[in-house]
């Protein structure tokens, strides 16, 4: 049995990661991020890579809007779970990183994901809200949701624990 399918493409940019100057390492995470959002700086590249935006950042919280689409399916035919793994990851980061000083970054220690739904191609946009639960000196914890911006449903949580990297 031979299949024809229309040849799809997907394009995207971004730019490179910017250089860390001394006005960049003296702001804080939620400087940073701010910076992101506002787009004084560019965005992560995973971001336009996989479609996901960062909309809101607060005081230990943060808020991504992703978009699923036929580009992220797997051999099933449902949007891959790295996907949403990867949603779920910035979230919990970036809340982290909400709350960290100037000269202080983070990287993820583990990573627990609960998956409830299957997400197909044509599902409307994706809500990921990251809420950082404590940050002390050496290590931060937080937990992040996504939620349909169409139904409100719970498609998927998660917790992360990170090391603090201070200088």
């Amino acid at each position: 049995m031979t299949m024809t399918h229309a040849l799809r493409t997907r394009t995207h940019t971004w730019q490179p990661r910017p250089e860390m100057t001394p006005d960049l390492l003296n702001m804080t995470g939620r400087e940073i991020l701010q910076g992101l959002m506002d787009g004084r700086f560019p965005e992560a590249s995973i971001m336009s890579t996989l479609g996901f935006r960062l909309v809101e950042v607060g005081d230990g919280v943060v808020v991504f809007d992703g978009d699923p689409g036929d580009h992220l399916l797997n051999p099933m035919g449902t949007v891959h779970g790295g996907f949403m793994a990867t949603l779920l990851d910035s979230a919990l980061g970036s809340a982290v990183m909400s709350k960290l000083p100037a000269r202080t970054s983070y990287t993820t220690m583990q990573l627990n994901i609960n998956l409830l739904r299957a997400v197909q191609a044509d599902t409307p946009a994706l809500r990921c809200t990251g809420t950082a639960i404590h940050v002390g000196r050496t290590t931060a914890t937080a937990e992040a949701r996504i939620a349909g911006t169409h139904d409100g449903k719970l498609y998927a949580h998660a917790t992360t624990t990170c090391a603090i990297l201070r200088g």
